[in-house]
Formats: structure tokens, C-alpha cells, sequence
């Protein structure tokens, strides 16, 4: 006798399941087929054992009802729903978190909580130092709205890039440097949103040929934004150093990096104080501009090492501006002794 599948479904809402619903309503009834006097279906429900007796009466009333062979299936299912298909074509999955940078074995930031505490002034000789001390050492000048390293380190010209992937990057006084300052006119101004910042730190990071560093300084931008929490999260960053006057509001400011960093996760190589101390060149007269031991101070209360007290000489900002660090231009003055001194204690530490 041929069934219709009407039949059958009035058949099937005589049924209870467990919930008191009948299996149609309850929605249990999956590829229902009906081919003559044949019945197949499939019963989706969490779990088979609470279903078998309802299973057992929909065979025993389909058979009364005509059909010669009744095939019923239960399937447990997920009440989570199935990921939808990966269409895109396979690639490499992305990094979930920092990642050490080919070719470089350390990487520096030197952070400021203000901007005007001579930061990239602290960085510049830092660089020099090091490499002066033997060190394979690049600078990254991540301070993209105000990007001085290439006037520092008297370097010019456009970088190249070959394949236009690869950048390659600029190199004097024995440090490798790529700044955004390179890529731009000198009195061109950035403005970009954070997502084209984050993009272009990126670039310098992973697409420069860095070749073999020891260490890698990066610059940042004063305070706590996009630039710092790109590089922290992108990538291994071994230390940092906060760069302060002793300026009661510039140490404020200071603080706030330093939580920063501790937040991310980087541990603070220590503190320096810039502008700590200034002496007249012509009559040798002592003055504190920005007050003195400021600094010495809140790396004491935070438990963070002291590693240098810079003065504020006419001749570090000379220097400087002149493009060659006064580690380079006058590497036996007590002013050069002092970064020279870090250098020396970073690698003594094996920091760098």
C-alpha cells in the first residue's frame, strides 16, 4: 500500500516526545522520505535514551498504518552551532602576540612620559655608545609626529627598497637608523590616525633588512598611545627606559609610562635623569633649572634602577643639532662619559 506524506506526518503528530510536544511540533523530524510503502526519517535529538520510546511507537504505528519498512535514525546534535566553512585560501595564521624580530636579539624602547625631556637625544647617544662599545646596534625612530633621529644622526636621502618590500635602511656612526622622518619633507607634518601608524611601525619593524643586531633602540613618541601599545603587543620588547627631568610635572608624566609598561608586560631597565644639572661655562656656577634628584627619587620609591644623571650642557645640544652625538663629536667629554657609562652597564647587565 503507498503511503503520501501526509499520511505519514498526520501519523507522526499522534506521537509524544518526552517534553509532552508531539515530534513534528517539537521539531524532531529531520530528511523525512516517503517512497511508496518505505518510511525513512532521521529523529535529531540531544540524546537517544529519553527518545526510544517514542521511537519505538512511530515504528509500531507507521508498520499499522501500511508501511512495509520503516528506517528511523536518531542523531544527538550540538546545541552549539557549526563554525561557518574557512573559504579563504590557506595562509599562515597570524601572531597572537609579541614575536622576537628576525636577525635582532634585544630590543630597547627609550620612552619619555613628555615630550621636551631630551628622549631622543638620550637615544641617539645611546646608540652611539653602544656601537662604540662593539655593540651591532640599530635605532627605530618610532616618534612619528616629531621624528628628529635623522637630524641627529646626520643622516639624509630617501631609503630603498629594492623589490619594493624589503626597505632598506640608512647607517652612520656605526648604527643602522630607518626613521619616518626619511620619508617625508622636514617641515612636512604627519597626520595620520592610529591604524596608519600602527601600519607604518609595523613596516619598519618587520620590513626593514635590519640585518644582525644585538640591539635594536627604539625611540617612541612621548606618553602612553597607539605607538607604545603597537610595539608592546607586536613585538618582544626585553626592556625599557623612561627618560625624565627632574621637574616635579615631567616626573608625573614619567609615572604614568612606567605603569604602562608595567601593565604591558615589559619590564623598566631604569630611569635617567635629562637636564639634571647645569654649569655655567664661563664661571662654573652650579644651578638645578628643573630641580635636582627628582628623578633619583622616584626611581628609589618605585624600586627601578638610577642608571644615569645628564647635565644640561650647551654642548649636548650643539652636538646634536650638528648631527653628530656628542659621544661622537667629543667622545672623552664628562658630558659623553655619561651615556658612555650606561652603555657600559647595559652590557655589563647583559641587557644590551
Amino acid at each position: 500500500m503507498a503511503l503520501s506524506r501526509e499520511d505519514v506526518l498526520a501519523c507522526l503528530k499522534q506521537i509524544k516526545a518526552p517534553s509532552g510536544v508531539d515530534l513534528i511540533e517539537a521539531g524532531l523530524v529531520r530528511a523525512l522520505t516517503v517512497e511508496g510503502d518505505k518510511v525513512r526519517f532521521v529523529m535529531e535529538v540531544d540524546s537517544p535514551d529519553p527518545f526510544k520510546a517514542a521511537k519505538d511507537e512511530a515504528e509500531s504505528k507507521l508498520t499499522g498504518l501500511g508501511a512495509t519498512a520503516v528506517s528511523i535514525v536518531m542523531t544527538a546534535h550540538s546545541t552549539q552551532p557549526a563554525p561557518p566553512p574557512d573559504l579563504k585560501p590557506n595562509r599562515a595564521s597570524e601572531p597572537t602576540g609579541p614575536e622576537k624580530i628576525a636577525g635582532i636579539d634585544r630590543i630597547i624602547a627609550v620612552a619619555s612620559g613628555k615630550g621636551g625631556v631630551g628622549k631622543s637625544t638620550v637615544a641617539s647617544n645611546l646608540a652611539c655608545a653602544l656601537a662604540a662599545e662593539g655593540r651591532r646596534v640599530g635605532i627605530l625612530d618610532a616618534d612619528v609626529y616629531g621624528p628628529s633621529q635623522p637630524r641627529m644622526l646626520g643622516v639624509s636621502g630617501r631609503p630603498q627598497s629594492p623589490d619594493g618590500k624589503i626597505i632598506l635602511p640608512l647607517r652612520n656612526y656605526g648604527v643602522t637608523m630607518m626613521s619616518i622622518g626619511l620619508m617625508t619633507n622636514e617641515d612636512q607634518a604627519v597626520v595620520w590616525r592610529g591604524p596608519m601608524l600602527m601600519g607604518a611601525l609595523q613596516q619598519m619593524l618587520n620590513q626593514v633588512q635590519w640585518g644582525a643586531l644585538d640591539v635594536l633602540i627604539v625611540d617612541l613618541p612621548p606618553g602612553t598611545g597607539d605607538v607604545q601599545m603597537t610595539l608592546a603587543q607586536k613585538a618582544h620588547l626585553d626592556g625599557a627606559v623612561i627618560v625624565s627631568t627632574p621637574q616635579d610635572v615631567a616626573l608625573l608624566d614619567a609615572r604614568k609610562g612606567i605603569d604602562m609598561f608595567n601593565q604591558m608586560g615589559t619590564p623598566v631597565i631604569g630611569m635617567i635623569e635629562n637636564m639634571s644639572t647645569h654649569i655655567c661655562s664661563n664661571c662654573g656656577h652650579e644651578e638645578h633649572v628643573f630641580g635636582h634628584g627628582g628623578v633619583k627619587a622616584e626611581a628609589e620609591k618605585l624600586s627601578v634602577p638610577l642608571l644615569a644623571e645628564i647635565p644640561l650642557h650647551l654642548d649636548i645640544r650643539v652636538a646634536a643639532d650638528g648631527g653628530a652625538p656628542i659621544v661622537v663629536s667629543k667622545p672623552n667629554s664628562a658630558q659623553a662619559k655619561a651615556f658612555r657609562d650606561v652603555a657600559k652597564a647595559l652590557i655589563a647587565d647583559n641587557k644590551a
